[in-house]
């Protein structure tokens, strides 16, 4: 009823290959958390409330535990970002899937009053670019990471890296960051421009797409911490550093633009950084 006039925001995606790295370590209770922050983070990407969650998981054969794991990740997922796990459907496919694996996929919808979508239409010259900090790896890029870290450099799932807290397989699995409420409140506090959530293509795809004709953003790697587990793989993929920011988030999982004077406030209250601005341009995207 506090809508004059509602529209409805929706997403679809899943988790990927990464989905093999629980299949690994047998451990399903992490990857539903994935699965529902895929869905709510693209989208309150405009600037949308997510409202509810449907998954759907495709396997060989239901297994009561794994299932069971899975939904409390969603359901936890679903807790994080505010909104409601309505329902799901699980499938068995046998002759697709080998045994004990699962593929998931995930749909939200969410809703925004229609003059307030946040599209980055009002992005302009001299405005500030705000990195919010990623858990990890997130969801993209798995299949690269996994070629590398298993079977370019031979480690394991319990392999321990120097700098690494975890092991490669706990790092891997470590879940994706919701970041709807911290977006929800910082929106009320700030006038936001443009909001982008960084998956497969990083930065460089990601932050192209909401800009405007006439402006290209620029970040300065300096500005942030790039963690440990991106250093890993480009060392030992020997990947050069275009293709590492086009696979995967480097360290910034969602990415907001404001006004240059609301920049220290907003960095503040989404407990992000200043990592760029925005500049004249084509819509290129530039890490310097």
């Amino acid at each position: 009823k506090k809508y004059k006039e509602p529209v409805l925001v929706s997403g679809a995606d899943g988790v990927g290959t990464k989905v093999k790295i629980a299949f690994e370590m047998n451990k399903h209770d992490t990857v539903g958390i994935d699965l529902v922050a895929m869905n709510v983070d693209d989208v309150v990407a405009l600037g949308a409330r997510p409202l509810f969650f449907l998954d759907y998981i495709a396997c060989n054969r239901i297994e009561p535990d794994v299932v069971e794991k899975l939904l409390k990740g969603m359901t936890e997922g679903c807790r994080q970002a505010g909104c409601a796990l309505i329902g799901g459907e699980t499938a068995e496919m046998s002759d697709l899937y080998g045994k004990g694996e699962y593929d998931l996929a995930g749909f939200a919808v969410g809703i925004i009053e229609k003059k307030k979508i946040i599209n980055g239409s009002k992005i302009k010259t001299s405005d500030a670019i705000i990195g919010l900090p990623s858990s990890g790896l997130h969801s993209n890029g798995y299949t690269l990471a996994r070629k590398v870290l298993f079977d370019i450099a031979g480690l394991k799932v319990d392999s321990k890296i120097e700098g690494l807290a975890k092991s490669i397989g706990e790092e891997l699995l470590t879940p994706t960051k919701i970041y709807s409420k911290i977006m929800l409140n910082l929106i009320e506090k700030v006038e936001v421009k443009g909001i982008a959530h960084i998956t497969g293509g990083g930065l460089p795809e990601n932050v192209g797409r909401i800009l405007p004709k006439k402006t290209s953003a620029v970040f300065y790697k300096s500005n942030w911490d790039i963690p440990v587990i991106f250093k890993v793989i480009q060392k030992f993929g020997g990947i050069e550093e275009s293709e590492m920011l086009g696979a995967f988030n480097m360290g910034i999982g969602m990415t907001v633009v404001v006004n240059q004077k609301d920049a220290a406030k907003a960095a503040k209250l989404s407990g992000g950084a200043v990592v760029g601005e925005i500049k004249k341009g084509n819509r290129e995207v530039e890490v310097i």
